[in-house]
């Protein structure tokens, strides 16, 4: 007797979830089982509205067995170990899950706890986080009791799911501010730890041109090292000179460094820096030919966004499927993600580009421009189409935009 093909999908965040709902609805006699220690899932993009006080966070929340796909198996743990030489997943419970095909989407780990002092300090005494369900109530709640004085923000030199929502809260704050009055008794900085405020040059010179029409200040290459709370003093180091510099904050919002799931730098999946090492077209692993990844934990050169797995996802199924049948995987992803950049309420700039950073957008218009009907597509239409079509692996109501071909 014939067993059904197994495959296990290590992670229930976006990627898994999406991948595992096609899987079932293409290939339904495949056995997929998701492994998922949480019992919610966030729709994170929605946290800048959160901290911005445009939804209360208990909106961006939905119980995940309310979300995965009919006919799979959801086993309530995390991954301890992997043996891809065996085809076997270890669980930290001991259970040893065995499987034909592989999919790594265990997400992104934030580290807190490398920035010293942080970790205490949130959510208090004017610092805060969008980066967490448990902290970006304090955001808004930080905001609505700031008086005027000093807001700072950070972006870190690591890899960062959603890399525009640093400079998202930026834009909203200091929107906030003129709205209530007192952005002439505050400063706005933005310390930004990479040499650019975005990585593709088309956006980036438009959102230069308005935090300096609004007098943020940004300030290239400073990473945020240490946290002074007693003193509310935040320290960044320049990242060319090493020297150090000091900023005083009366609010101050930290993107704290992320990285690799420390699981994940030990397995022998993980490339240098820990990220599933995937071929960045097919999705399929380099030296495993029955195991693919996506999302924040594979080695994709791109943004780490919900949008790069509405394209990824059906790519890394069929080639899945092309492999379990032998096959060469044929399918390609160009680098295709999307962040939409609020610089305001009702203002957003619609990035959509691919792994050359180049623009490939959606809408028969000029996307690098602020537009009103981009602001009311993030905050009204994307939300329903995460719930209902990129989580549960349905079709979205328009096509990914071409991009360049990629070469192999």
């Amino acid at each position: 007797m014939n067993h059904a093909k197994r495959v296990v999908v290590i992670g229930a965040g976006a990627g898994g979830l999406n991948v595992a709902a096609r899987l079932r609805r293409v290939a339904p006699y495949l056995d997929v089982t998701i492994v998922e220690p949480s019992s919610v899932h966030y729709y994170q993009p929605l946290w800048t509205f959160v901290g911005g006080g445009v939804f209360p966070r208990e909106s961006s929340q939905r119980a995940l067995k309310e979300l995965l796909p009919s006919g799979a198996q959801w086993v309530q743990d995390s991954v301890q170990e992997f043996k891809p030489q065996e085809n076997i997943v270890v669980t930290s419970k001991g259970d040893r899950l065995q499987y034909d095909a592989l999919v790594a989407a265990p997400g992104i780990q934030i580290n807190w706890h490398t920035i010293p002092g942080l970790k205490d300090a949130l959510g208090k005494d004017g610092v805060c986080s969008n980066y967490s369900y448990e902290s970006v109530n304090s955001t808004w709640d930080h905001l609505q009791a700031f008086r005027g004085g000093r807001t700072l923000f950070t972006f870190p030199t690591t890899p960062i799911k959603c890399a525009g929502a640093p400079l998202k809260i930026t834009f909203l704050v200091e929107d906030y501010l003129r709205r209530t009055g007192i952005r002439a008794q505050s400063t706005v900085t933005y310390m930004c730890g990479v040499p650019a405020i975005f990585r593709v040059p088309k956006y980036a010179a438009e959102l230069v041109k308005i935090a300096a029409a609004r007098d943020i200040n940004v300030h290239y290459k400073h990473d945020l090292v240490s946290l002074r709370v007693e003193h509310k003093e935040a320290v960044f180091r320049d990242t060319e000179s090493g020297n150090e510099r000091i900023e005083k904050y009366d609010f101050l919002h930290v993107t704290p460094p992320m990285g690799a799931l420390d699981v994940m730098k030990q397995s022998p999946l993980a490339d240098a820096a820990g990220w599933v090492e995937v071929d960045k077209h097919t999705l399929q692993h380099v030296r495993y030919p029955n195991i693919y990844s996506l999302g924040d934990a594979s080695s994709l050169p791109t943004s780490k966004t919900a949008a790069a797995v509405r394209a990824q996802g059906p790519v890394l199924v069929a080639n899945l499927l092309a492999t379990l049948a032998g096959r060469t995987p044929q399918a390609l992803y160009n680098g295709y993600t999307s962040c939409p950049l609020v610089t305001g309420y009702g203002r957003l700039i619609l990035a959509e580009f691919d792994y050359d950073l180049k623009p490939c957008e959606t809408f028969p218009f000029d996307q690098g421009k602020e537009r009103r009907s981009m602001y009311w597509l993030k905050k009204y239409i994307l939300p329903p189409l995460y719930w209902q079509a990129l989580v549960r692996g349905r079709m979205w109501p328009w096509p990914i935009p071409e991009a360049a071909p990629p070469t192999r």
